[in-house]
């Protein structure tokens, strides 16, 4: 059993990165199975006799509640985090304010770019010292 699930998992990380090079093309794939998976829930479920859509939203919430799946799905990671920060989602922020992110992000990524060489030189320069005289 656990070589098919390894063998699986690595034919799953081939196709990915393969598909990933044509995002529209794996969007249409994905779209597509989506829907098929779903339709094909949906008609073993039109086979169970009591599956009533009272009886079907009744054990679905309880199912999603049970496994933290219910708020994540439908409200999202993201927007929760934004709540609980009391951010603006990013359709709300103005133009200017989605700038000034970027270029903070910029100016923190040049920073780290400097602190980077420094270290590097800071290592050259000691290398063979020892700290130490020769006298």
């Amino acid at each position: 059993m656990k070589i098919i699930f390894h063998f699986f998992d690595k034919l799953e990380d081939s196709v990915r990165s393969t598909l990933s090079g044509y995002p529209v093309v794996y969007a249409f794939i994905g779209g597509t199975a989506i829907v098929l998976f779903w339709r094909g829930v949906w008609h073993v479920a039109d086979t169970i006799p009591f599956l009533t859509g009272p009886v079907s939203i009744f054990i679905s919430a309880v199912v999603l509640l049970f496994t933290g799946l219910f708020v994540s799905f439908f409200i999202g990671d993201t927007i929760i985090i934004s709540g609980l920060k009391r951010e603006k989602r990013l359709d709300e922020k103005v133009a200017s304010e989605v700038k000034t992110e970027l270029e903070l992000l910029i100016d923190i990524q040049k920073r780290l770019g400097e602190i980077e060489r420094e270290i590097k030189g800071d290592k050259k320069g000691t290398v063979g010292t020892g700290g130490t005289s020769d006298k």
